[in-house]
Parts: C-alpha cells; sequence; structure tokens
C-alpha cells in the first residue's frame, strides 16, 4: 500500500537525480525478474498477482517517465542511467536514439502487446466457455467416488480462479497497450517542449535540439526496455501451457532432444548453404555440426530408452506370467461376445468403411428402448479357428448362434414371394425362414419383387438382436438390478425405500424381472413392477407369484403388441384340460412345480401342434388361460413351442375385441 502511494507522489514531488537513478534500477530489476519468473512457472496460476502487478508497474513506470521529464526540462540533467541510454545506447546521435526508440514502440505495440492482448481475450472466452463442463466432470467424478469433497472444492476453486485470472488477463493486457502509446506521446511531446526551452534559455536550435532530444530519447528507452521485457513475460504468461518443467527446460527438450532426424535434416541444410559463394563458411558448418551433434545424441539417446522399455516390458510380462493370482483374469467370462472370421474382420474396421461396431452400439440402445435392459457392453473378436467368412455369438462363453456369410452379396428373404430372382439359397440365421444371396446386379430386382434385401452386417446385427432378446433374463444379474434399482431411485426414491432392502433383496427382485424377460415382457415400467411388488411382497415370496401379480400390472404392456389390425385371434384351453393341469400341480419348499404323465403330456403336444397348424395365417399364435393355468402351461409347452405367447385373461386389456 506504501509502494502504490509512494508512486502516486512521484507524479506531483520533485526527487533528486540520485534517487532517480535507483528508482530505475529498481524499475529494470522488477522487469527482469518479472520475466524470469513467467519462463519458469509449470502453469499461469503460479503467478497469479501477474495483472495486478502489470497494473502497478505500468503506474510506476509513467511515474519516473514524469519525474524524469520533469528534471529534463527543469536541470538539462536526469541523473546518469538516463544520460547513459541518451549517449551510449543511442551512440549520442539523436535521430539513431530517436529510431532504436520508435522501432522499440512498434516491437512492443504492434508485435508484442496486439499478439498477447489477442491471446487473453481467447484464453479468457475458452475458459468461460468450458467452465460448465469443468463443474460437470467435478460432479460426475464425484458421484463416482473417484474424489472426495475436499478434492471436488479445491478443483472448484481452481477452475474460478482460472477463469477470474484470464479474465484480468484480458484487460491487464490493454495497460501495456496504452503505456506504449504514451511513451511515444510523451517523448515527442517531451522533445519538442525540451527545444523550446533551451532556445528560450540562449542555447542555439541545434544544442537545444542536441541535448534535449539525447535526453528525452534516453528517458523513452530507459522506461520501453523494461516495458518490452514485462510485454514479453505478458506473452508468455498467456500463451502458456501447463507442462511439467519450466519454459526454459521444456523448450530445449522438445526443440532439441525430441525430434533427432530433423535436426540432422537441419545440419545438412546448414551444410549446403555454407557451401553457397559468399556466404561465410565457417558459421554455418560450425552450425551444421553443432545440429547433428545434437541428433546423434537424441537418436542414441531415444534407441536406448526404446531397449530399456522393451526389456522392462518382457521383463514385466514374464513376472506377470508368473503371479498365480493373474490366472484369475482367465476366468473372466464376457457376457456377449460376437467371433468373427478373418475374412469378416473388415466390417469392424472403421478405415476399411466398416460400420459394425457403430452398429452394435445402436444394438444396445434398441435393447434398452425395447426390453429395459441395459445390455453390457458386447465385444468383438477375431477367431482364426471359424471359417474364414463365419460368425459366431455367444452368450457368456457358451455358443447361442452363429451362421456364414457371403461377403459381397445381399441376403434377399421373400416374404412368401413367388418371383424368381436368380441367387443362392440359403437360411435367414435369426428367424430360420427361406433366404437367397443376391449379388448388387440383383439387388434392386429382388427388391422391386417384394423381397426384403439387407447387406451383410445387418443380418449380423439382426441375429445378435434376436439371440439377446431371446437370452436377456441370462444376461440380467444382480449388479444390473442394482444399476436400475439405483436408476429409479434417482426420481422415485419412496418406491425403492419401501421395496428394497426390507421387503425384497436384490436376488428376489431380480427373479422377478428375469421371468419377464424370459417371455419377452419388457421392464421399462419399472415404476408400476417395483411397486406392485411393494403391494404383494409381504403376501408371499414365491418369485413366479410375484411375477404374475406384475403380469397383470403390465396388461396393456403385455396385450397391445399382441393386437394386429383386427380382433385378437387367440386359442383358449378346455376346462377339463385346465381342471387336469391343476390338479397336477404339486407344492414344495423349493416353490410349485407341474407333475404330468408322459401320455398326458404327448397329448397335449399333438393337439397344441395342431391347432398351431391351422394358424398358418397369423403370424404369431395367443393361448389365453385362466390366472392359476397360465404359468403352469407356459412351462409344459415352451421347450417345444417356445413362440407361443400364453397370456392369462387378467393379462388382456377390456378394450381389446
Amino acid at each position: 500500500m506504501a509502494g502504490v502511494l509512494g508512486i502516486v507522489l512521484l507524479f506531483i514531488l520533485q526527487i533528486p537525480t540520485w534517487l532517480l537513478d535507483i528508482l530505475l534500477a529498481l524499475n529494470i530489476t522488477f522487469s527482469v525478474v518479472m520475466l524470469l519468473v513467467a519462463m519458469s512457472i509449470t502453469e499461469a496460476l503460479q503467478f497469479a498477482t501477474f495483472p495486478s502487478l502489470l497494473l502497478i508497474t505500468t503506474l510506476y513506470r509513467l511515474a519516473l517517465n514524469v519525474t524524469s521529464i520533469k528534471l529534463i526540462l527543469l536541470k538539462g540533467y536526469a541523473g546518469q542511467i538516463v544520460n547513459t541510454f541518451g549517449t551510449y545506447v543511442a551512440g549520442g546521435d539523436p535521430v539513431v536514439g530517436f529510431v532504436v526508440f520508435f522501432i522499440l514502440i512498434i516491437i512492443q505495440f504492434l508485435v508484442i502487446t496486439r499478439g498477447a492482448e489477442r491471446v487473453a481475450e481467447v484464453a479468457a472466452r475458452f475458459t468461460l466457455d468450458a467452465m460448465p463442463g469443468k463443474q460437470m466432470a467435478i460432479d460426475a467424478d464425484l458421484n463416482a467416488g473417484l474424489i472426495n469433497e475436499e478434492d471436488a472444492k479445491e478443483r472448484r476453486r481452481k477452475i474460478q480462479r482460472e477463469a477470474d485470472f484470464y479474465g484480468a488477463m484480458d484487460g491487464a493486457t490493454k495497460f501495456v497497450k496504452g503505456d506504449a502509446i504514451a511513451g511515444i506521446i510523451i517523448t515527442i511531446v517531451n522533445i519538442v517542449g525540451g527545444i523550446i526551452i533551451g532556445m528560450i534559455a540562449g542555447n542555439s536550435l541545434n544544442a537545444a535540439a542536441l541535448q534535449y532530444t539525447i535526453l528525452c530519447v534516453g528517458s523513452g528507452l530507459v522506461m520501453q526496455i523494461p516495458a518490452l521485457l514485462i510485454s514479453t513475460a505478458t506473452g508468455i504468461i498467456v500463451t502458456r501451457a501447463a507442462s511439467d518443467g519450466s519454459m526454459g527446460s521444456e523448450v530445449t527438450r522438445q526443440l532439441f532432444f525430441s525430434q533427432p532426424r530433423t535436426l540432422l535434416v537441419a545440419a545438412g541444410a546448414l551444410a549446403l548453404m555454407g557451401l553457397v559463394p559468399g556466404m561465410p563458411p565457417l558459421v554455418f558448418l560450425a552450425l551444421a555440426l553443432t545440429m547433428a551433434y545434437f541428433g546423434y545424441i537424441t537418436l542414441q539417446n531415444m534407441r536406448r530408452e526404446v531397449a530399456l522399455e522393451d526389456e522392462i516390458r518382457r521383463a514385466g510380462t514374464v513376472e506377470a506370467i508368473r503371479r498365480p493370482e493373474n490366472i484369475a483374469a482367465l476366468l473372466a467370462v464376457d457376457p456377449i461376445e460376437v467371433e468373427l472370421g478373418y475374412g469378416l474382420l473388415p466390417m469392424a474396421d472403421s478405415q476399411q468403411g466398416g460400420d459394425l461396431l457403430d452398429r452394435l452400439i445402436m444394438v444396445r440402445r434398441q435393447c434398452a428402448l425395447d426390453l429395459g435392459l441395459i445390455v453390457p457392453t458386447i465385444r468383438v473378436v477375431d477367431n482364426i479357428q471359424l471359417n474364414p467368412y463365419s460368425y459366431m455369438i455367444k452368450i457368456k462363453g457358451v455358443e447361442a448362434g452363429g451362421s456364414e456369410i457371403m461377403l459381397d452379396y445381399f441376403l434377399a428373404m421373400s416374404n412368401g414371394v413367388d418371383i424368381e430372382v436368380g441367387g443362392i439359397p440359403t437360411t435367414e440365421p435369426a428367424f430360420g425362414l427361406p433366404a437367397l444371396w443376391v449379388d448388387a446386379a440383383n439387388r434392386e430386382y429382388a427388391e422391386l419383387a417384394g423381397y426384403t434385401v439387407v447387406d451383410p452386417p445387418t443380418v449380423i446385427i439382426t441375429h445378435l438382436t434376436q439371440i439377446i432378446k431371446t437370452s436377456a433374463h441370462q444376461l440380467l444379474g444382480r449388479q444390473e438390478v442394482q444399476q436400475l434399482v439405483a436408476l429409479v431411485k434417482q426420481g422415485y426414491p419412496a418406491v425403492i425405500d419401501e421395496l428394497t432392502p426390507q421387503l425384497m433383496s436384490l436376488g428376489e427382485i431380480q427373479k422377478v424381472l428375469a421371468n419377464l424377460l424370459k417371455e419377452g415382457i419388457p421392464i421399462r415400467d419399472l415404476v408400476t413392477i417395483f411397486e406392485t411388488l411393494g403391494d404383494y411382497g409381504r403376501m408371499t415370496k414365491d418369485p413366479d407369484m410375484l411375477t404374475e401379480y406384475v403380469r397383470q400390472a403390465l396388461s396393456r404392456t403385455i396385450s397391445r403388441p399382441l393386437q394386429g389390425d383386427g380382433p385378437l385371434q387367440v386359442l383358449t384351453l378346455n376346462p377339463n384340460l385346465e381342471r387336469t393341469i391343476m390338479d397336477a400341480v404339486q407344492h414344495s419348499e423349493q416353490g410349485a412345480f407341474l407333475n404330468l404323465d408322459s401320455q398326458t403330456t404327448q397329448k397335449i403336444y399333438q393337439s397344441l401342434n395342431a391347432e398351431i397348424n391351422k394358424l398358418t395365417g397369423f403370424t404369431q399364435p395367443v393361448i389365453v388361460a385362466s390366472p392359476l393355468v397360465r404359468l403352469y402351461f407356459r412351462r409344459l409347452t415352451e421347450r417345444v413351442a417356445p413362440q407361443i405367447q400364453v397370456v392369462s385373461y387378467n393379462e388382456l386389456d377390456p378394450s381389446m375385441q
């Protein structure tokens, strides 16, 4: 505070020349120290007081300029430093001194100051624009448990300080710009005023011009050289990115010890320039040898580092293999895995135009929308044991499906069309429908004939989607249920607090959800599912009975997809058959199960097959049973006719026909 008040007093008071010399020396010292600190820091916030110092040093420099000019105009002498800059630096020639002074002003104003001002403006804008994203990233890390509350507060504080710093730098650079303009105006005005005062004192025009021009130019130089150093420090700070070392070490490492081949090429170019007639050969050859030396040393060091890293990697690999605990990693099983023969690998290579990996992302998204299931990451690997154009889909390490693809052909499914389009007969792998492999020339003809034509990646994606839907109940584990519970709790905490863990465990909830997925019932309406479990969870712990209650609550979800444009076509169970099934139900500690003799079971299968054959015109057979029989009849027929939908009367929407 006292220093700032002293600077203000300099504008008013007149000080002796010896004190001015001390103050000018301090000005040069401050500017050198600020430049060195700016080059030594690793990030801008380490010099957070720089904007304030920039204002204070600018004010200090202007006060010294005014003080020196008063001494020049009043006494014709402003101390040894001003006199030395005017006579030694300018060579005793006022014209030369003024030209040097003017060049310094141009360098500072047009090059350094304007560049630093623009960089500071852009940095401040980008820092403010990036603040919301950085805040969200901190909140995400905090919610994920990667950082604690104190770390989050510190990171938020740092972001705020960065925004304040670059905003302050954007304004502080205007001080340097104004100082450069004021310096040249003050010097010109003082030269004119000094000449007039000298002539009034009786000196000739030449003598007055020589004396006062040299002193005024010396004063301008002694002010602008520190100003140039501080402007350079300003530019260094606003253009500096965070790094692990100081600017000097980083520049030396990146310029001379990171690209050895570049240095060797530069050495060759310098040697050729030294051979050009008229050029100083010793200078260029010496520089060429220096560059070649740095390039050779750097190249050798890089080779040694690569050899050392390879040796460490090999040693670490061998050591990792020897560790018994790493065998546990071999026991991990991927939930979903797609193995490709080497002929199909281009479909998974984006550089070769393959989009299979992008389509897998859409599969996970579509399954989430259709089933309400968070599908785990799908791993794609190559398998040289497969045929070159075959693929295999595995669920938890076990083969669930696969087929062979003709990579340059398209799969055309007839959809009941009898028109011959030419092609190689095959079977569509997802649904077992008859199809043809047609080439690109016949693709358009097949589409016009009414065939559904898809490319090879779509065949794999369709097959994978169907397998995921039929295996959804196997993919839903307790960890996935925990994620779904946490998702619902964000919007409906009361539902979750009532249900788990007091009423039902994650394992019991998982069994109910798996039962729904096994019969193709989406579980997106988790709120309804959990509320129903909360209502009936106190009555029974049997997951099968709870599933039936949930199905009745999801009646609209179940019945609407079954109905087409007209009335719903269904099969019903004979009352005698329902009575037979109910009489065969036996209860045990593990739950209820159906115990029918083989002859009765065989008769049911034959009758069911005969009735299904009558429904060939309908896309999906639907059987309606009483609520008490539905579950057991479904279990009886799911192995021989898994495509059949078995629903109870309570699960049909009353508005349906």
